[in-house]
């Protein structure tokens, strides 16, 4: 058994206490967090507390903060040479102080406390100074039934920055799709089957193949209107340039 500490109550600590609850071969003996009354409400399943000095002995500490508070953190911690490991997508290991032995344990997901997930469809980026962490950490996937890769902190750094297109732009597109469909009464749920579609459709195309729509085929006619359509002065320029990067990737087809 795999003796863990959880630091950090946001929406990537939550779903690692989730995670880790119910699995006979991970005991998550403390959980920490700064505002304790966030986890006073699971205070009866796991020891809590709001102070670093009181840490218990583990096997593996999780760094479950926001970048910015990464280092100060593990900089407090009061102990030395133990595995101390980060969330984040897009900070080094070396954002960790090294008074402990430092690791990496990224869950490429999106999080939000109130939506369940499930971590065994969830790939777990991981790196390690040497191999004897490295092997507790593919332990803890092995047990949560994830797959895992590999992969350094450039690396890592790099993927985080698909990721930001791949999640957080693309749901910015449909945040301004809902707001052309609500302000012309119409249910944004029409729109989920196309949703779920143009992802479905990645599974077996490569993305440039899967393009569609008025910029690729050069519809001028269509895309002159929509942008005439459009309210938002951003909206409009954030139109002409996705269509003109397209209209870039159907030269480069012919």
């Amino acid at each position: 058994m795999i003796k863990v500490v959880i630091l950090g109550s946001g929406n990537v600590g939550t779903h690692l206490f989730k995670a880790f609850k119910n699995n006979n071969r991970i005991h998550i003996i403390q959980w920490y967090s700064r505002k304790i009354e966030d986890i006073y409400q699971y205070s009866s399943s796991v020891k809590i507390t709001d102070k670093i000095k009181d840490l218990d002995n583990a096997d593996l500490y999780i760094l479950a903060v926001n970048d910015d508070s990464i280092h100060k953190l593990s900089s407090l911690l009061p102990f030395k040479n133990r595995l101390v490991c980060h969330t984040s997508g897009s900070k080094s290991i070396n954002e960790l102080n090294k008074n402990n032995r430092t690791a990496v344990f990224y869950p490429l997901q999106t999080f939000s406390k109130d939506t369940e997930l499930d971590f065994t469809k969830i790939p777990l980026c991981l790196e390690t100074e040497n191999v004897e962490d490295m092997n507790t950490l593919k332990s803890i996937v092995n047990y949560l039934g994830c797959n895992y890769y590999e992969i350094d902190s450039n690396q890592r750094e790099k993927l985080h920055l698909a990721a930001v297109f791949v999640n957080n732009f693309t749901n910015h597109m449909f945040t301004i799709a809902k707001t052309i469909t609500d302000d012309s009464s119409i249910d944004f749920d029409i729109l989920k089957p196309l949703i779920s579609e143009t992802v479905n459709k990645i599974y077996k195309l490569d993305p440039k193949d899967a393009q569609t729509g008025p910029a690729i085929r050069k519809d001028e006619k269509t895309i002159n209107k929509h942008i005439q359509d459009l309210k938002s002065k951003e909206h409009r320029e954030l139109y002409r340039l996705l269509t003109s990067l397209i209209n870039n990737l159907a030269n480069e087809k012919l």
